[in-house]
């Protein structure tokens, strides 16, 4: 196993021709697709790693300077890719991760045949003639509860971000994993993706894109996918679809699982 795989325990399942890629969000590590996975074994080779800093990898390994823009994350998704000898993929992006891979493709276009982004923003904070959803005093405060009790932070953020019931297995599920990051690694990562601004970069991308988005969703206004949409330098196509939450793929399988493998099967079909 090379140093990437090993550091980001890289997991590859299922077989077939083509490789979707699949990474996960904030607060979340790769068990957060296991809605979706039975349904890809069977047709596709399924690889899924853990982004730095996630509860289930090394904190020792976690570089703060390196993970203080998207980049670092960016950069190591390149590095999974190319121990892994993968010239193509089909790459599915949850929220932060949908920049991430964005930042990749532009970098490595070849890598990538098409990008499925769900949640994702390039700008999570409010400027003149862009909503993004956050003010700055709104990111001082959530930065400022994270530092003070991290624990409280976390059952509190929980429910709002997945914008279920209290008590529901999604919620408890993202709860864990939020939980499972070292407090310090957790707020330096809030503060990169929520500070970031991609919005230079999305005239740069030329791999497709389809973008799924939740109707409801504390973290990404709706209006922030039609943004990408206009501004994406490739083609694209928008889908929000009647879901409430950042996390659909735990609160909402039943309406996401068949979007996804419907733009999976979409693609292979165009490029074969």
């Amino acid at each position: 196993m090379g140093l990437a795989q090993d550091a980001h325990n890289v997991r590859v399942i299922g077989s077939g021709l083509q490789t979707i890629v699949l990474a996960h969000g904030f607060g979340t590590d790769q068990s957060v697709w296991k809605h979706l996975v039975p349904h890809l074994v069977d047709d596709y080779r399924v690889v899924m790693y853990d982004n730095m800093g996630a509860g289930t990898t090394n904190p020792d390994y976690f570089d703060f300077d390196r993970y203080s823009t998207l980049e670092g994350f960016a950069y190591d998704v390149i590095a999974i890719l190319e121990e892994l000898q993968i010239s193509s993929c089909i790459y599915v992006g949850h929220s932060v991760s949908a920049m991430i891979g964005i930042i990749a493709s532009i970098t490595m276009p070849h890598l990538f045949t098409k990008i499925v982004t769900v949640s994702g923003s390039p700008r999570y904070v409010n400027e003149p003639n862009y909503f993004g959803g956050f003010d700055h005093k709104e990111l001082t405060q959530l930065f400022d509860a994270m530092k003070s009790n991290y624990k409280a932070w976390c059952s509190g953020f929980a429910p709002l971000c997945v914008g279920g019931d209290m008590d529901s297995l999604a919620v408890q599920e993202f709860s864990r994993t939020l939980f499972n990051m070292r407090p310090d690694i957790a707020l330096s990562v809030a503060q990169t993706i929520f500070y970031s601004d991609m919005r230079p970069f999305l005239g740069h991308v030329t791999v497709p894109c389809h973008i799924i988005q939740s109707m409801k969703d504390l973290a990404v206004p709706v209006t922030v996918s039609e943004y990408l949409h206009k501004n994406l330098g490739g083609e694209s196509i928008v889908e929000v679809m009647p879901m409430e939450g950042h996390l659909p793929q735990l609160s909402s399988p039943d309406v996401l699982v068949p979007v996804l493998l419907r733009h999976i099967r979409y693609s292979i079909a165009i490029t074969e």
